[in-house]
């Protein structure tokens, strides 16, 4: 007997098509330098003390809000395959699960974004109190100017 259980009440997906190369996309996502710039929902600034992009690398981060809050974040990265996929836990409260998918398409870019919580229960504490799905699609948004940018400096 085989039990399948649904994670579609505890997750966030977010698709989108960048108009960037992957490789633009790949280190505008793993460079603290890059990402530094655009994570974030609109209004955040990032402190990044630790970026190691490879499985067990940390990522330390804080994230400080419009009204002068500090964030504090930690992450480990679990899987990641160059210009194809980064997986980190977030190990900071609330702990989550995240897979990013790069998929390449020309001069363009196929972004899966995947959030697992631990629990229903955690997803819409998470959603509720800090507007986790807004804050992706901000993000996103933040991401594509910030490549928007990149672009334009290197097609000078």
């Amino acid at each position: 007997m085989s039990v399948t259980t649904s994670t579609a009440d505890r997750e966030l997906r977010l698709t989108r098509l960048l108009n960037a190369p992957v490789e633009l996309v790949w280190e505008v996502f793993t460079d603290p330098e890059h990402i530094k710039h655009w994570w974030g929902p609109n209004g955040f600034t990032n402190t990044i003390t630790k970026m190691d992009v490879q499985p067990e690398g940390e990522w330390d981060l804080v994230m400080h809000g419009p009204d002068g809050t500090d964030y504090k974040n930690k992450s480990v990265f679990k899987e990641i395959i160059k210009h194809k996929k980064i997986v980190y836990e977030h190990v900071s409260v609330p702990t989550f699960l995240t897979s990013i998918e790069f998929e390449e398409r020309g001069n363009q870019t196929q972004l899966h974004w995947h959030m697992l919580f631990e629990s229903r229960e955690q997803f819409i504490q998470v959603v509720k109190t800090f507007k986790a799905d807004e804050g992706l699609t901000q993000n996103i948004d933040k991401l594509e100017n910030y490549l928007h940018q990149q672009l334009q400096v290197l097609n000078k």
